[in-house]
């Protein structure tokens, strides 16, 4: 990706964009009666990019957007969570969508299923016990359900952006 005007603007609108979606989650209650069920709207932001603006934006605006949201919406444990969660999402996201031929879903349905992996060994970490794996099968679901949602929603997001506008060539 050359880090040109244009590029820069699309990358701070994104943060912005996944900060919204991000405090908007915090507003949703909880889903589940299991610990760290979430929907993962800023994930659209971060699916968008890896398909249009490639790997460096999207791993960029995932760091930042997981450093803003610790600070203002969480704790030093959820920072923890989050970053080992969105490091073994993206880097999963990264090997799908250029080896495999999943497209945004199943890139985004790995990433999910990654996601909560590896909140689930950080907290295993944290907390000092092995008993918190027992929450990864329904977070595998739940992961793979938001997966779904959010896979759907960034490739309509990226067919309609990229799709030609008529209007404009008249």
């Amino acid at each position: 990706m050359k880090l040109n005007t244009k590029n820069m603007t699309v990358m701070a609108l994104s943060v912005a964009l996944a900060m919204v979606l991000s405090f908007i989650e915090t507003l949703i209650p909880p889903l589940a009666f299991i610990p760290g069920v979430k929907l993962g709207l800023a994930n659209i932001v971060t699916v968008y990019l890896l398909y249009t603006l490639g790997a460096g934006a999207a791993g960029a605006v995932s760091l930042v957007r997981v450093l803003l949201s610790a600070l203002l919406f969480g704790t030093v444990q959820s920072l923890i969570f989050s970053l080992s969660g969105a490091i073994l999402s993206f880097a999963v996201m990264l090997v799908v969508k250029n080896f495999l031929p999943f497209g945004t879903v199943g890139t985004s349905v790995l990433g999910g299923v990654a996601h909560n992996a590896g909140q689930t060994v950080a907290a295993i970490f944290v907390m000092g016990t092995a008993e918190i794996a027992y929450y990864f099968i329904p977070l595998v679901i739940s992961g793979t359900l938001a997966g779904v949602g959010v896979g759907i929603v960034a490739g309509i997001i990226i067919n309609r952006i990229n799709k030609p506008n008529s209007k404009s060539k008249k």
